[in-house]
């Protein structure tokens, strides 16, 4: 075991019910579910509790605190909020249970999606205070669009004024009758009361025995054996119906419902035994979608949970350990991974050697001799391991991979350099490494602005990144909003001249350039056109023109941006038989372009974005009011999810500054938006007039 962490509370590899064990326990005894759902439900204490309970931890660790085994990273110490998924590991009653941790903050999707690839079972928690928030919405669609059999766990129940009934009531007309309880709270929710095996008890509201019956019905419905059973008898004995539970969860006939309290421990035994008896193994789950080939001509195909055929495994999480340098994490999908194989890595011809296997119990490394299908596992100090890569044993399986995940577009920006000059390609190579483990994650090089660029899914987002430059690398930046990529075009034809002569003793320079300069649609880009006649540019100096004209092109003339949808012609020069140079055309010709762009009406124009608002209904009218203020124009709604809306517009760039800070306030924080170029357009006159100031200022200085 290496990097230990928060004491003795982490039980050894070998000996207690909380480590790995030295025999694997086979697949049928394996489970492996995320906790996934909004921030603040609760789901990093959960895990605590669930480890306490299965006898991994001698007490639970709190948040609070900051000694939880899944929140182990300082920065998330110090946040008090889970800010990348964590692995922990855990035994129960034979069963081995791999269950990983998410982030509950829309930034941070880029953590809580992936882990929905490497689990047969999508566990969405819910604060009992808060109801179905956005989050939870979101991500129920996810595991649903993967397959996943989804299980919802209300915690918080002991919470003053939550309103249980009402919940569990809103849940069903959120999404659908499929949501049953399998327990109920009792005695005031210090306890709950099981629904499936039980027929009898108290519960705090409903009724235990309908509560039975409507799960015994739901369950049936997929067997017509057992339905016909159903009504010549009445009943069914609810531990005879572990082959259509497994069914109606892979279909989603069944979305069950537990309730728990993780402060107080209620519940958290029972869903440990839900997890046991009702949970699907890796053989009962939906096999996830692999692919073979690339675009329209991909074959489908499903990796077959066997111990004994060739490895598939699917890295859906990289981390930059400081100790063991990059870490790749994944989901074993089909054959047996054994410490000491040669795999490849996607479309790699050279293989690599497992050194070491381990499996994650927070930040500790437990190191194992072998993973099964089902089993997630770590593997070390692999460079080539990268998100979403598919190890393999078998030179034919190269162009397998997994059908790729639709994550959120990062659209919120911020302009970054090194605060020491010289610094720049450390920047680059620490970025890299922070862009391998989120896929959230963007970095890009503008030219047009020459500034280096990051792209996250929030301010949230890029805040912890930058706090993570500074604290685990210990690189200092500055930062401030990225320029917005104005582009500038002419409105009207018009002429250009300019004479560049040069005289200073020996040899001199000169080159004459006439050229007309006339609109072209939006879109269409630049057109250099060679008209002329009788050789007064001789040819070997035309190509010194056009890249004259490129250079304006590229520095603009009336706003510093490039100029574009234009079409230039030049059709007259004059030239000299001894001074005339390349470097006389090339002046000749950029300042010619200048002059007629400066008679041709010029226009400023700014990028318009298609942008999609998804936010509680309530909020449609302030969201769109608000982009009409902001010079948009809404398109279209729809809703795909009762209660979520979706707004659909266009509106310019440059008025969305900051936006996500304003949809927070207008959604109570659960706004989300993407963005994407749709076309440009003229800025309003008043703002053309100051971008053209502020460029004369610059010049001038």
């Amino acid at each position: 075991m290496s990097n230990p962490s928060n004491g003795s509370r982490v039980s050894p590899a070998n000996g207690s019910p909380g480590g790995a064990g030295g025999t694997h326990p086979g697949m049928a005894a394996l489970r492996t579910l995320a906790l996934v759902g909004p921030a603040g439900a609760g789901k990093t204490s959960l895990v605590e509790a669930l480890l306490h309970q299965a006898g991994a931890l001698t007490s639970p660790g709190s948040v609070e605190r900051g000694n939880t085994v899944s929140d182990h990273d300082p920065l998330e110490k110090r946040m008090q909020h889970s800010l990348q998924a964590s692995l922990v590991h855990m035994q129960h009653g034979g069963i081995r249970i791999h269950a990983i941790d998410t982030p509950g903050a829309p930034d941070f999707t880029g953590q809580s999606l992936p882990a929905l690839e490497a689990v047969d079972t999508a566990m969405v928690v819910l604060n009992a205070q808060n109801g179905v928030e956005l989050m939870a919405s979101r991500l129920m669609e996810a595991a649903a669009a993967r397959g996943l059999c989804r299980l919802i766990v209300i915690n918080k129940i002991d919470a003053p004024g939550v309103k249980l009934p009402e919940l569990l009531a809103l849940l069903r007309e959120t999404f659908g009758r499929e949501c049953l309880p399998l327990n109920l709270p009792a005695d005031g929710g210090s306890r709950v009361q099981d629904c499936f095996f039980s027929r009898e008890g108290k519960a705090d509201f409903s009724s235990v025995a309908e509560a039975h019956q409507a799960l015994v019905e739901q369950v049936v419905e997929v067997d017509a054996a057992f339905v016909d059973r159903y009504l010549n008898e009445g009943d069914v004995d609810a531990s005879e119906l572990h082959a259509p539970l497994e069914q109606a969860l892979r279909e989603g006939h069944l979305i069950p419902v537990c309730f728990t309290s993780a402060r107080t421990g209620a519940g958290v035994a029972e869903l440990l035994d839900v997890i046991e008896r009702l949970l699907p193994n890796p053989m009962e789950g939906n096999a996830p979608q692999f692919l073979v080939g690339e675009g329209p001509d991909a074959v489908s195909l499903q990796a077959a949970p066997d111990p004994q055929a060739h490895v598939l495994a699917h890295v859906f999480k990289v981390i930059a350990d400081p100790y063991l340098g990059k870490l790749g994490i994944m989901r074993v999908h089909q054959g047996t991974l054994r410490k000491g194989a040669q795999l490849l890595v996607g479309h790699a011809r050279k293989p690599f050697k497992v050194s070491h296997l381990f499996m994650l119990q927070g930040k500790e490394h437990v190191e194992i001799e072998q993973a099964l299908p089902g089993d997630l596992c770590a593997i070390a100090k692999v460079d080539e391991l990268h998100y979403d890569a598919v190890l393999h044993d078998a030179p034919e399986d190269e162009h397998i991979h997994l059908k790729p995940l639709e994550f959120p577009v990062p659209v919120h920006g911020l302009a970054i350099s090194p605060m020491r000059h010289g610094d720049e390609q450390r920047m680059w190579e620490i970025l890299t490494r922070l862009i391998d483990e989120d896929p959230c994650l963007k970095v890009e090089r503008t030219g047009t602005t020459n500034e280096t660029v990051i792209y996250g899914l929030g301010e949230l987002h890029l805040r912890m990144l930058l706090e993570r430059l500074r604290d685990t690398y210990k690189f200092e930046v500055n930062t401030q909003p990225p320029r917005i990529a104005y582009r500038e075009t002419v409105a009207s034809p018009a002429e250009g001249h300019y004479r560049h002569k040069k005289q200073s003793g020996g040899a001199g320079q000169f080159g004459e350039v006439y050229l007309r300069v006339e609109p072209l649609p939006r879109g269409a880009g630049f057109e250099f056109v060679d008209a002329v006649k009788g050789g007064t540019i001789p040819g070997q100096f035309m190509p010194a023109v056009e890249k004259g004209v490129r250079a304006a092109l590229d520095s603009g003339v009336v706003s510093g941006n490039p100029l574009v949808d234009l079409r230039v012609t030049v059709f007259d020069g004059k030239h000299h038989s001894v001074d005339s140079k390349e470097i006389a055309f090339f002046t000749a010709g950029k300042r010619a372009l200048m002059a007629a762009v400066r008679e041709a009406r010029p226009l400023v124009l700014e990028p318009i974005v298609q942008i999609e608002i998804s936010a509680p209904e309530n909020a449609m009218g302030d969201i769109t009011g608000d982009l009409a203020s902001r010079r948009g124009q809404v398109n279209g709604t729809r809703s795909n999810v009762p209660g979520i809306i979706s707004v659909q517009g266009l509106a310019p760039l440059a008025e969305l500054a900051s936006y996500q800070t304003r949809l927070n306030a207008m959604t109570s924080g659960q706004g989300r938006y993407t963005l994407a170029l749709s076309h440009y357009e003229p800025v309003p006159p008043n703002t053309q007039a100051a971008l053209m100031a502020a460029h004369r200022t610059q010049e001038e200085e």
